[in-house]
């Protein structure tokens, strides 16, 4: 069975609500970022962030498979991870500010 980006929407919906979460209200913004999740794991053989660069090598890219190790904390500081996929109620009801989400991952070298 091939995943679609819808099909993965309806999935993640449910995921990020048990996880105390929401996906962004913007439909077609988190359908895009659906799509690039599941064209890096057709690339890359997992769902790396599709808003970072991978290395093509899974376990240099842990931190970014998406969920990224990054997400709980994001949203938490922030309301919304890097790629504003996963957000809080807040951050969907516009009572918190949408900045940038800085990047925690450290530079590799």
């Amino acid at each position: 069975m091939t995943v679609t980006a819808e099909h993965l929407y309806e999935i993640l919906s449910g995921y990020a609500a048990s996880r105390g979460m929401q996906l962004n209200n913007d439909r077609e913004f988190v359908l895009d970022i659906l799509a690039g999740l599941l064209k890096n794991e057709e690339r890359y053989g997992y769902r790396s962030c599709p808003c970072r660069l991978a290395s093509g090598f899974r376990e240099r890219d842990e931190d970014i498979i998406c969920p990224c190790r990054y997400r709980d904390d994001n949203v938490r500081d922030y309301g919304s991870c890097y790629c504003s996929l996963y957000v809080s109620e807040a951050w969907n009801n516009e009572t918190v500010p949408h900045g940038v989400v800085p990047e925690r991952r450290t530079q590799r070298r």
